[in-house]
This record gives structure tokens, C-alpha cells and sequence, in this order.
């Protein structure tokens, strides 16, 4: 596998293969300029923290040959500013963006409680090795070598994010998601993740890059 990965702040990843750039999920937790060089984005579902309108227009400013495949809900708010750009893809889909093959998995956004409404949510697999989930606990029907795996969110608990590694079975995980998460809290979610999810487990400061 020839891919880099390096970790954007909160949810957002970027990924480079043979010089082209491919990012996920550039929200408002993340840096303002985390989808400049992009070559491809991909953005999970409609919430601030994984989908913000300018660092989209940022990214695609910069470079007129980049576009962005995305859910409906999405493509909605931001296909008319940049027309034949923005690519509306769910659940099944396959499809190559900047020379990395993606596959789609996953609609709807977990539960973040019974009286609110569930949203549209689509998580990718990129070159059938890196899962990027957004969301949900979603669990691909392939087999997964590096785990994108929300670790701290309104939705979730730290049972279910155990039980999700465990039921997905990656070889590694690595923490997104993870804004929200205190440095007082971060030695109890890696010591519990490492040690009952079955795989290795990795967190990256913002910034940081791992070859995968």
C-alpha cells in the first residue's frame, strides 16, 4: 500500500498517493486551510464539524481541477457554486477520485437521541485499505486494514467504540473524532481502545502523518 495519512484536526484526514492529495471531512473543528491542495474531497454528511462551506470553496478555489463527491443533503448546498464539480454518490457506490478508488458504505447517522431526528450519513473506503466512517459505527462488508475511528462524539460511548473495533476487525485504528476529548481523558480512551478492541491502536496529533 502506498498511501500517507495525515491527521487534520477533529474528523478531518487527508490522504496522498503518487503525488495527489485526497481529504475527508473538512469541517469547522478543523484547520481553515484543510482541504487546500486537495486533489479530491470527501465529506461524510451535512454537520459543521465534518462539513464547512468555506474550506470546501478554499480548496476548490485553489485548485479549478479538484471536486468533491458527497451525499445528497450535501451536494444540494454547494453543487450550484461550483457546477459539475460536486458528484452526489451512497450507499454501493464506487468511484475513482484523483486516482484513489473509493467505495461507499453506510445512509444514516447515528443516534444521537430518540427526539432528534436522524440525518443522511455515508462513510468511505479508500483504495479497499482506509475506512472513513464520519458518523456512524458503520462496518463495511470487506475487510478493513486501517480504521478511521470516531473516538469521542455526542453519539457515542466508549463500550461502543471498543465493540465497533472489535466487529469491524482492522489490523490498526486510528482516533478521529476526537475534539472533544480532554488530554486528561485521552490516557483512559487509549489504554481501554488498546487494550479490549483486538487491534492496534493509534492516535495522531494534528499535523502528524503515518505511512500506511
Amino acid at each position: 500500500m502506498n498511501l500517507t495519512l495525515t491527521k487534520k484536526s477533529h474528523a478531518c484526514v487527508q490522504l496522498r498517493k503518487d503525488g495527489r492529495s485526497l481529504v475527508i471531512d473538512p469541517g469547522a473543528f478543523s484547520e481553515s486551510d484543510a482541504a487546500l491542495g486537495a486533489d479530491a474531497i470527501l465529506v461524510t454528511h451535512e454537520h459543521l464539524d465534518h462539513f464547512d462551506e468555506q474550506r470546501l470553496r478554499t480548496g476548490l478555489e485553489a485548485n479549478p481541477a479538484a471536486e468533491i463527491w458527497t451525499l445528497r443533503s450535501v451536494a444540494e448546498k454547494i453543487s450550484a457554486a461550483f457546477p459539475g464539480r460536486v458528484h452526489t454518490v451512497g450507499h454501493g457506490d464506487t468511484f475513482e477520485a484523483a486516482g484513489f478508488d473509493v467505495q461507499v458504505h453506510g445512509e444514516l447517522h447515528a443516534v444521537i437521541h430518540p427526539d432528534i431526528p436522524r440525518i443522511t450519513n455515508i462513510g468511505f473506503l479508500v483504495d479497499g485499505a482506509v475506512f472513513h466512517p464520519g458518523d456512524a459505527l458503520t462496518v463495511p462488508d470487506r475487510a478493513v486494514d486501517t480504521l478511521m475511528l470516531p473516538v469521542m462524539a455526542p453519539w457515542n460511548k466508549i463500550s461502543e467504540v471498543i465493540d465497533y473495533v472489535r466487529e469491524v476487525a482492522p489490523r490498526r485504528a486510528i482516533d478521529i473524532h476526537d475534539a472533544l476529548l480532554t488530554d486528561v481523558a485521552r490516557p483512559i480512551y487509549d489504554s481501554q481502545i488498546g487494550s479490549l478492541g483486538g487491534a492496534d491502536h493509534a492516535r495522531l496529533a494534528p499535523g502528524d502523518s503515518t505511512r500506511l
